[in-house]
């Protein structure tokens, strides 16, 4: 068996995006990563614009003393006042709109008085470039509005909009196959028969694909036959999957047959062990350019290998960071000594006002998918491990769900 690090560094190491890219309409960017720099077509804003409700004046008409200022006029968002301002005169402007000609200052409402003989007086004076924002305060032509890699958030759909881009250009998502096998295993809503049990570790692990970035791609259920897993590991290779993931299988048994058939169709494969429970009968390996994960059966297995190896590969797939998950808290209960392996115990988070406390659930069989469903963390007990006591620190990784 190798380290839960060693088989990181072997699955995920330093792997990087893949390649291609596709143009993606404003509202379907989210949380894709764009594939190249883009750049402002525009100019933001693209006039002088008033930052408040006013009168727009030139500055030396509000000092104290001077006659009430006549109102030529009015410019509002979307209707600009088109004359020039001349000395002694004002024009009513509201927020965003375009500072007429001749004018150097916005005086706010709050400091003016309007007379009925359409005059406006200023109870303060106002200095030059006051509530004014100038035009390419935010951006200009030509400017870098995000790098490639960006991450597009809503914040940075937006800016691509007033940057005048209705579609942005997208690292493709890695396309990832999802193998189920096993002759127990049925669909939800199908009859369940005494020997079967329903296949719901594909919808997790879908789920956890979409999270990362990566486009997830239903290969169903494949019966315990050497035959029909290898058609379908044949079918990821012609359809140029990036990740083939089988489900089941992984493990030693005469019913286990993902290893044998990886064999069989020339798979590379990298290790089949890892020391860590659960999920120590992982196979990671290489076919061609296609990525091969075998994970085992168990629900909590299945999803905690998922959530420490399957999700940072696509992540970086992606183009994503595959920064550490790894937190520091502290145990909410008392915890035994460990052995060889390393434990991912699932566990909920709490926080006493001073930190984070991850506290153990009661039971930690890999079948027990309502117990993983209840978790916030993986509590990480590291090999050889002693025991801890409540309120010693910790290492987790969250479960995002």
């Amino acid at each position: 068996m190798i380290t839960v690090e060693e088989a990181f560094a072997r699955i995920v190491g330093t792997t990087g995006a893949v390649a291609g890219s596709e143009s993606l309409p404003l509202a379907a960017a989210l949380g894709r990563i764009l594939a190249q720099d883009l750049t402002a077509t525009r100019t933001q804003p693209a006039f002088d614009a008033s930052a408040m409700d006013g009168y727009a004046v030139r500055a030396a008409d509000t000092a104290p003393g001077l006659p009430p200022l006549r109102l030529i006029g009015e410019s509002a968002a979307g209707r600009a006042y088109e004359g020039h301002l001349e000395a002694g005169e004002t024009v009513r402007i509201f927020t965003g709109a375009p500072v007429p000609a001749g004018a150097d200052a916005v005086l706010i409402q709050e400091n003016a008085e309007r007379g009925a003989d359409e005059t406006v007086r200023p109870t303060e004076p106002v200095e030059a470039g006051r509530h004014i924002r100038r035009a390419g305060n935010d951006f200009s032509e030509g400017d870098v509005l995000l790098p490639a890699g960006t991450m597009l958030t809503p914040g940075a759909i937006a800016l691509a909009a007033s940057g005048g881009h209705p579609a942005l250009a997208a690292l493709r998502r890695p396309r990832v196959a999802i193998l189920a096998t096993g002759d127990e295993l049925v669909l939800p809503g199908e009859p369940v028969g005494p020997s079967q049990i329903v296949a719901s570790n594909t919808f997790g692990v879908a789920a956890m694909v979409t999270a990362a970035g990566g486009e997830p791609l239903d290969y169903g259920i494949a019966a315990d036959d050497t035959a029909d897993i290898g058609a379908r590991v044949d079918r990821a290779v012609a359809e140029g999957v990036d990740i083939l993931v089988t489900i089941g299988g992984a493990s030693v048994g005469d019913h286990d047959l993902a290893g044998t058939v990886f064999a069989e169709k020339g798979v590379s494969l990298d290790f089949w062990k890892v020391a860590m429970r659960p999920g120590k009968p992982l196979m990671a390996g290489q076919l061609g350019a296609m990525r091969v994960l075998g994970l085992p059966g168990n629900p909590a297995s299945s999803m905690v290998t998922a959530t420490l190896f399957l999700a940072p590969l696509v992540r970086a797939l992606a183009g994503r960071p595959t920064v550490s998950a790894e937190r520091a808290g502290a145990l909410g209960a008392a915890v035994p000594a460990n052995d060889h392996r390393a434990d991912y115990v699932r566990a909920t988070l709490s926080d006493d006002g001073h930190r984070v406390v991850v506290t153990p659930l009661p039971r930690q069989d890999s079948s027990l998918l309502s117990i993983y469903a209840r978790a916030d963390a993986l509590l990480i007990r590291p090999p050889h491990a002693p025991a801890g006591e409540a309120g010693e620190p910790c290492s987790f990784v969250p479960l995002d769900g």
